[in-house]
Parts: structure tokens; C-alpha cells; sequence
């Protein structure tokens, strides 16, 4: 199944059906493939091939003919340099091919990870829109401070009018037991209570 499914792949080289060539491991030769691509992606790289370049044309050029193993136009570094452009090419491209599925393995693994949050925030969602409908009817902390507050001061309000009430009926209580204390005084003279009425009473 899997050999199948490599052959329909565009990305892998299609091998004859009636040639049977030795199988090599495609993990431990990618492995190194991607090493030797990634060695020659730096700037050591650059750096190193640069300098034996220079040696190679000061040697060619400045050294004795005899001990010179490259003359003039230097065909043995062309080949040299051929060769190592038509292996790094493959190596790169095998590199790249790793990588690319590698990102198609990771892309997976993300989507499958959206779908799976997704699924959560939906749930979640129609979760909390459940508990707000719940919570409607629930009466919250302010909605309760405030009709706390509000019969607080309903109770003292009541409180206050109770206070002018009893302050009432004390001033009624004294206006009338100071009329009482009037009228069962004994009438007399003296007081002037006949000169108030304007007649005596005999």
C-alpha cells in the first residue's frame, strides 16, 4: 500500500518495474542529503570554497610548470566544479522535497488542530449562551445592592415619618393636657377669668 502510494506521488522519482536495483534507506540517506544541502547553504561554505579556489589558481598559475597539475584554463576545476553543481543540485532538490513534506505532515497536524478548537469555541459558545439564558432570571450582585439600597432608604424614610408622627401626637399630648390643666382651674377673680368672659357667674 504504501509503495503504491509512493509511486503516484509527483515528488518522488519513479523507478522501472522491471529493474530491480538495491533499496538504500530513504530516512538515513535523506538525513545526509539534507546535511550536505544545508552545509552548502552557509556562508562557511562560501568562504571555504572561495579559498580553495584562489589557492587553486595561485598554485596553477605562480608554481613551478612542472609541479603545476592544472594549467591554464584550469579544465580539471571545471570538471571538479561540474561534478560538485550536478550533485548538489539532486541533493538540494531531495532536501527540499523532505522539507515539503514535512510542512504538508505540519499543515495537517495544524488543521487538524483548527478543526479540533474550532469544535471547542463552538461548544463553548453555545455553553455560555446557555448559562446567559440560565442567568436571566438570576438575580445579580448589583441588582441586589441596589434593591438593598433602595429599601434602605425606604426604611428610613419610614423611619422619619414615624419620628414626626410620635413628634406630633406628643405636641397634640401636650397641647392637650395644657388645655385640660386650663380648664379645671377654679374661675376666680383674681385670675381674670370674669373680666375675660365679660360676665360673673354667681
Amino acid at each position: 500500500m504504501s509503495d503504491q502510494r509512493r509511486g503516484d506521488r509527483l515528488d518522488q522519482p519513479r523507478t522501472p518495474r522491471n529493474l530491480r536495483l538495491r533499496r538504500v534507506d530513504a530516512e538515513t540517506f535523506g538525513r545526509w542529503a539534507e546535511g550536505i544541502a544545508r552545509g552548502m547553504g552557509t556562508a562557511n561554505f562560501l568562504v571555504y570554497m572561495t579559498l580553495i579556489l584562489v589557492a587553486w589558481f595561485l598554485w596553477n598559475t605562480l608554481a613551478p610548470a612542472n609541479l603545476r597539475f592544472d594549467p591554464y584554463t584550469f579544465t580539471f576545476l571545471t570538471l571538479v566544479l561540474s561534478l560538485q553543481a550536478s550533485y548538489a543540485a539532486p541533493l538540494i532538490l531531495l532536501a527540499q522535497n523532505r522539507q515539503a513534506d514535512r510542512d504538508r505532515i505540519a499543515l495537517d497536524e495544524d488543521r487538524r488542530r483548527a478543526t479540533l478548537q474550532k469544535a471547542d469555541t463552538e461548544y463553548l459558545a453555545r455553553e455560555i449562551a446557555a448559562l446567559r439564558i440560565a442567568m436571566g432570571d438570576v438575580a445579580t450582585r448589583d441588582f441586589l445592592r441596589s434593591e438593598l439600597t433602595r429599601l434602605g432608604e425606604e426604611l428610613d424614610e419610614a423611619a422619619e415619618r414615624r419620628r414626626k408622627l410620635e413628634r406630633r401626637q406628643q405636641e397634640r399630648e401636650a397641647r392637650r393636657t395644657a388645655g385640660a390643666e386650663r380648664l379645671d382651674e377654679p374661675r376666680d377673680e383674681l385670675d381674670g377669668d370674669f373680666a375675660r368672659d365679660g360676665h360673673y357667674e354667681g
